[in-house]
């Protein structure tokens, strides 16, 4: 039987500018891990506050529930999510077995020294390792999400000054600025340098031409390639928000903690799960352990095993040293309270250990161009 017709139906092609083939967008994991657990959470948290404004008023501090979630359960358990990447890893603990135990070993020889100095002295240099820490996190990951980008030199290098605007203006604002309502970790933990209005009305002025200057570059190169790099995007626009609102807009104790931890505790657990699933699940890699957390129902295990030790940890803290959630630490008030200053010395470096042994392993575990540590091919396409 002949046809009596045909009808070819044209399909519209929709603008590369606006619909980004995301086929081809440099994920680490996929769409949906790297959406919601990288890149969404500093947009989140903005939406959280627009929705219950009465909640994040600048006097509000941090609540025994918020602090359970934010602190315990987000900033400390992020912390312990490196031991997947290094103790728990058999094989790269043989290979870098030196680094990882001198590294905690001389932290706390390090830390002692530090408190002998004399506490605020010692707080103040974990203060200023967590804000380098912090600020080069927002710069790796800018750097992964560019990795597909045929860009020059200099492209790159705004790249480089955008994010690392984004992160230090916020800081040099609190510092010239003065002490705000909330604090790193302890009150006068950093140095303020009080500035005129001029100066602060300077360093906007360069912020506002970087971030502008910024955006017309990606502009024209998405209009060259006739593609968006989402995640990259994303990834700036929410470290420039969280950054900002968070130091400078809000000014509050719980809106700094919430925009601080979620945009930076969530996305780094969420790097090592796609690095484990990879590595441990698709390529059948590492130990019988690494491979059951790493399984399809093994993230309870992987957030389990590391909001314990974390509980852990932070109990040891509360039972030796600040008493200030003993209802919840409620195991741990058996412990004395340390009054002496040379028990001090010596007991709380040794509880910040497992924080500058992350802080400082993290500076070669993740790095892109040496990569010793087989994360980048295995992780990353």
């Amino acid at each position: 039987m002949k046809k009596l017709f045909t009808m070819e139906i044209k399909q519209p092609v929709p603008s590369p500018i606006i619909a980004a083939d995301t086929t081809k967008q440099p994920w680490i994991y996929s769409r949906t891990l790297d959406g919601f657990f990288i890149l969404l959470p500093p947009f989140a948290a903005l939406l959280v506050i627009w929705l219950f404004p009465t909640a994040f008023q600048p006097q509000q501090g941090v609540s025994v529930a918020w602090w359970v979630i934010l602190v315990l359960f987000i900033d400390v358990s992020h912390v312990y999510a490196t031991v997947y990447r290094t103790y728990f890893d058999g094989g790269t603990f043989r290979r870098q077995s030196r680094l990882f135990i001198w590294v905690p070993v001389l932290a706390w020889v390090a830390g002692v020294v530090a408190y002998a100095a004399g506490p605020l002295v010692f707080w103040r240099l974990l203060a200023y390792m967590a804000v380098y820490h912090f600020v080069r996190q927002q710069y790796g990951f800018l750097r992964i999400y560019s990795r597909k980008e045929n860009t020059g030199k200099l492209s790159r290098r705004m790249d480089t000054v955008t994010i690392y605007a984004a992160t230090v203006y916020p800081l040099l604002y609190w510092h010239l600025k003065g002490p705000m309502a909330f604090n790193w970790f302890i009150a006068d933990d950093f140095f303020y340098v009080p500035a005129s209005g001029k100066i602060l009305d300077i360093l906007w002025g360069a912020y506002l031409a970087i971030m502008t200057i910024y955006l017309a570059k990606e502009i024209g190169y998405s209009i060259k390639q006739q593609a968006v790099n989402l995640p990259k995007q994303l990834h700036v626009l929410g470290t420039v928000l969280s950054w900002y609102f968070g130091i400078i807009y809000f000014k509050g104790d719980l809106t700094f903690t919430l925009l601080n931890v979620i945009s930076h505790g969530i996305p780094y657990m969420a790097l090592v799960w796609a690095h484990g699933r990879k590595q441990y699940h698709v390529a059948a890699g590492g130990n019988r352990f690494l491979q059951t957390v790493f399984s399809n129902k093994g993230i309870l295990l992987f957030l389990g095993v590391i909001a314990l030790f974390a509980f852990v940890e932070e109990g040891l803290w509360d039972g030796f040293v600040w008493r200030e959630h003993t209802r919840f630490f409620s195991l741990f008030q058996g412990l004395p309270e340390v009054e002496s200053s040379v028990t001090l010395m010596l007991l709380v470096p040794l509880l910040a250990v497992p924080q500058v042994t992350h802080y400082v392993l993290d500076g070669f575990i993740w790095k892109m161009k040496e990569d010793k540590y087989n994360w980048r091919e295995q992780t990353m396409d």
